[in-house]
């Protein structure tokens, strides 16, 4: 008989699993990081202590899977960005990092880090190396293929995705830390975009 969980078992672990991380988030948000236990996600997730500790065996893991979760681009859907068009890959690039950016709970993550770093300053680096620098990277390497193939003169990709997805960061999410009411216009939005990639192809497009 095999042991291989069957594809109910596997969405039901998967539900579970959805319901933990939506409970913890929300808790971790309401009451820190550290005024947070298991067992109070456990409750609030309506799954029971053995369950979750099967998932995630430490507090840590826990948070390591939200952020991670959060940064994922699998599910944004659409060709992969041309490397052999600029303007065209780097736009496609921008509109899937405002869909990251501005998704729901992406702000409250940054909140939590920002509160309890003092503290637990594996949060900060939780969010940075699972979170941050996969999806960075990614877009360095769109810019080191475009190099490749004679679409863009990049002799550091690096810098230049730190430039590119500077300038929409800076206007569409980081002032979210700071002003409850920022919420600017899919138009002013659409042209910051437009403007990033208007910037970058001028310094690197060939």
């Amino acid at each position: 008989m095999g042991t291989e969980p069957s594809a109910y078992h596997r969405r039901v672990a998967e539900e579970k699993r959805a319901a933990i991380l939506e409970a913890a988030t929300g808790l971790f948000l309401a009451s820190g990081y550290d005024g947070t236990s298991l067992a109070r996600i456990a409750e609030a997730a309506g799954v029971s202590k053995a369950t979750l500790f099967k998932q995630f065996p430490t507090k840590a893991a826990l948070f390591d899977a939200i952020v991670t979760e959060s940064w994922q681009t699998e599910d944004s859907g659409g060709p992969e960005p041309s490397a052999a068009d600029l303007r065209a890959g780097l736009t496609a690039i921008g509109h899937r990092y405002v869909e990251l950016l501005t998704r729901p709970g992406m702000t409250a993550l940054f909140r939590i880090v920002i509160a309890e770093l003092p503290r637990f300053p594996e949060l900060g680096e939780a969010q940075f190396s699972r979170g941050k620098m996969p999806y960075f990277e990614s877009v360095s390497r769109y810019l080191a293929d475009a190099h490749k193939a004679g679409a863009a003169e990049v002799d550091d990709p690096d810098l230049a995705a730190t430039q590119f997805l500077g300038m929409i960061s800076n206007f569409v999410f980081w002032p979210t830390l700071l002003l409850t009411d920022w919420a600017p216009e899919r138009a002013a939005i659409e042209r910051a975009v437009a403007e990033a990639v208007t910037t970058t192809c001028a310094r690197y497009g060939t």
